[in-house]
């Protein structure tokens, strides 16, 4: 019986793991709005070469990264 269930959860952890890595190299890119608290990949030049799209995403996630620091956090509420 434990074995059973050994081998139905290898089944279903190798299932998820095959899921994300459809999604994961799957054509088209799904950006997520930034109002989502998801991270999205930064836009490159096409014409540029290796080293000046490393630069740019680079540039633009220590922007993004700036620009999230400077944001005030919520405080929460506090409860009696």
């Amino acid at each position: 019986m434990r074995a059973v269930f050994s081998i139905l959860s290898l089944l279903i952890v190798v299932a998820v793991i095959g899921v994300l890595a459809k999604k994961q190299f799957s054509a088209a890119p799904v950006k997520a709005s930034a109002a989502d608290g998801a991270v999205s990949l930064p836009a490159t030049t096409p014409g540029a070469t290796p080293q000046q799209q490393s630069q740019q995403i680079q540039q633009q996630v220590r922007q993004t990264l700036e620009n999230a620091m400077q944001q005030a956090r919520p405080m929460p509420e506090d409860k009696p």
